[in-house]
């Protein structure tokens, strides 16, 4: 075959480190945009952008040259960037956590998932964001080492 075809959707969600919550609202909307942006610029599909002053989830689909791991890492430093170089955007940030969530996702599931991220404020009125991320990998059969699960 002289083309690689996939469509490997997946959900990232990563926190801010003790889940503090410093990621305040008035500044997400530049935080979710610049991410989006170097999202789209290493070929990946931006479906939705979304989290709480604590945590983010993006959905998007993974570009086939790219490593899970090594987005991530990007995606953290590249926000670690922006904060350090706006300090008034979210002058209590410090760092993210060191770990992070990434599920893949069959097409069908995108709209619901897209809803999720856009609507995180709402979700998070009944259940905190360490809830959430143990429900969440839970449904996937994803096993937790409560040691490391902050």
């Amino acid at each position: 075959m002289s083309k690689t075809y996939t469509r490997i959707t997946y959900q990232v969600i990563f926190s801010t480190k003790n889940r503090r919550p410093t990621l305040w609202k008035p500044g997400r909307s530049l935080l979710f945009g610049y991410l989006g942006r170097l999202l789209k610029a290493k070929s990946c599909r931006v479906y939705a952008i979304g989290g709480t002053n604590d945590h983010i989830h993006f959905v998007f689909g993974l570009h086939p040259s790219l490593a899970i791991a090594r987005l991530v890492k990007d995606l953290k430093l590249a926000a670690t960037s922006l904060i350090k170089d706006h300090p008034g955007l979210f002058p209590a940030f410090d760092y993210w956590q060191t770990g992070y969530a990434a599920l893949t996702y069959t097409p069908a599931a995108i709209p619901n998932l897209v809803r999720y991220a856009q609507r995180q404020e709402l979700h998070h009125d009944s259940e905190t964001s360490r809830d959430e991320l143990r429900r969440i990998l839970l449904e996937h059969g994803v096993e937790i080492d409560d040691r490391y699960f902050v």
